[in-house]
């Protein structure tokens, strides 16, 4: 009997013992754990970053990526390159708040600062928009009068600079065309260059881009004044920590020989702090897209 009691407390004694071995390598791990975790930056999510299509994905992410991966190694962010099959598309993912960060045409800007409430970060450093009629090289085309009664291309309804603008200006002239919208920008250059629309609407800064194929092709018939460029703004859900760092890298871009190469592949010189009011000079403008003609 004092044998099987012997050989029962050793067997207990054992249980205990492995019981706190095991109980040590739990609060190992939870400890581990809780330590990676507090080495784990806190903004370890993901950030969109919508970008206007004005050219084609393939060119846009071959561009626009490497801003990205130059933000996310100079912040610890984590961010992820979007965009949209077209500009309506892009228009309509802006109004629900989409992106947390965005690239958009002044016109969006100050419609989608209302609602859902973006705000500006940065704009393009030295720069003012304008936008641009071309056409063919070697057209007959000498000024907008000719282009009375004729099919025009533009990227968007609502693209302000490459859309809205010549449009109201051949309205005010009392020129008569027809509208249709390709899409972006590239697709303008692309179709008027191959003869099928005589003329088309664009901005300086994506026809300076364009392949030197396309470009080489073409010639500018008329420019819009100039007017604050495109805002690069955040979502009022991201936190101004998060909006302010990338801010701050972005706006140091120019002193930094390491991001040259990228901003030249945007044909960008750089990016200046931006406030809300830098685009009164749009809203005192008093434009409505309706005031634009519209292909019916």
């Amino acid at each position: 009997m004092e044998i099987l009691m012997l050989n029962n407390l050793k067997m207990l004694c054992g249980v205990k013992i492995i019981n706190r071995r095991v109980h040590s390598l739990i609060a190992f791990g939870v400890g581990l754990y809780c330590l990676i975790l507090s080495l784990t930056p806190a903004h370890a999510e993901t950030y969109t970053v919508g970008i206007v299509p004005q050219q084609s994905a393939v060119i846009m992410a071959r561009n626009w990526t490497p801003l990205l991966q130059y933000i996310e190694k100079n912040t610890g962010l984590s961010l992820r390159f979007k965009t949209a099959p077209n500009i309506p598309e892009f228009e309509q993912r802006l109004a629900q708040g989409e992106y947390d960060f965005a690239y958009m045409n002044p016109y969006h800007y100050v419609v989608f600062s209302n609602k859902p409430g973006y705000r500006s970060l940065v704009r393009e450093k030295d720069t003012r928009l304008q936008g641009v009629l071309v056409v063919c090289k070697h057209s007959k085309i000498e000024n907008i009068t000719q282009l009375a009664g004729k099919d025009l291309a533009f990227p968007a309804p609502a693209s302000f600079a490459a859309s809205v603008l010549p449009r109201i200006e051949l309205k005010k002239k009392g020129i008569a065309f027809t509208p249709h919208f390709v899409a972006s920008h590239d697709s303008v250059y692309y179709t008027v260059a191959r003869g099928i629309y005589p003329a088309g609407g664009g901005v300086v800064r994506t026809l300076n881009s364009t392949p030197p194929e396309i470009r080489d092709q073409l010639r500018v018939l008329w420019t819009t004044e100039s007017f604050t460029p495109h805002a690069f703004a955040v979502n009022p859900r991201v936190t101004d920590k998060v909006s302010q760092a990338l801010a701050q890298v972005m706006t140091k871009m120019t002193v930094d020989p390491a991001a040259a190469e990228i901003l030249h592949n945007l044909n960008m010189k750089g990016w200046d702090l931006a406030a809300d009011k830098d685009w009164d000079d749009l809203r005192n403008l008093h434009v409505d897209i309706k005031d634009a003609p519209v292909q019916q």
